[in-house]
């Protein structure tokens, strides 16, 4: 895959949950309270990957970074081949762009026909397909519309990027070595833990001898 690769990895990761997320099994479960919830994880997905993700770029870039790609290239693969039966639409209102979805099944039917390519994609090695997939769908950016939510959300006056701090558990064990309790802290700091994460998990030592 070359190239592409982490894109197309990233690519069946999402629709793999993106697919799963909408099947009865996880109601019965109750790993989600019911047979509605996906279409809030369907919405929000479609409005990053279309929209939303674009205020990372700056003016007359395009994508680079492999998840953002992969957003970008399932969010706007279905809402070309659903183009025909409006399943997604770009709808402008005031002059503001809105995502909407106007039907989910078919929407997950979408997402599935993609996972199946992506999946042949990764377990074949075609990586003539990847381009095409990549290059036509995860890369370029509508100036336009990238226009438009540069300027819109300038005004919310917010980071366009987040991180967040894990908790950090430690186990709790007896005279004999039995583990009796697991405490969760939160006294670290983004930086800390980072560092914390690479000298613990990291797959090669800071120094090689």
């Amino acid at each position: 895959m070359k190239a592409y690769g982490s894109t197309i990895e990233e690519a069946r990761a999402d629709l793999f949950g993106l697919y799963y997320v909408a099947d009865p099994k996880l109601v019965e479960l109750k790993l989600v309270p019911d047979g509605e919830a996906y279409k809030a994880e369907y919405y929000t997905f479609l409005m990053n990957g279309l929209m939303t993700q674009l205020v990372r770029i700056e003016p007359g870039n395009v994508i680079e970074e492999a998840h953002m790609r992969n957003r970008q290239l399932i969010a706007r693969w279905v809402f070309e081949k659903g183009a025909k039966d409006k399943v997604v639409e770009l709808v402008k209102k005031d002059g503001k762009t809105y995502v909407v979805v106007n039907d989910y099944l078919k929407l997950r039917q979408l997402f599935g026909d993609l996972l199946a390519e992506i999946q042949r994609i990764r377990s074949t090695g075609d990586f003539e397909a990847a381009r095409t997939l990549v290059e036509s769908y995860a890369v370029k950016v509508d100036p336009v519309l990238h226009t438009e939510i540069l300027t819109r959300y300038k005004k919310l006056n917010l980071a366009p990027y987040k991180g967040f701090v894990n908790p950090k558990y430690e186990l709790v064990t007896d005279q004999s070595g039995k583990i009796t309790d697991v405490t969760v802290t939160y006294n670290e700091g983004y930086a800390d833990q980072m560092l914390r994460y690479s000298k613990d998990y990291s797959v090669l030592p800071s120094i090689n001898k």
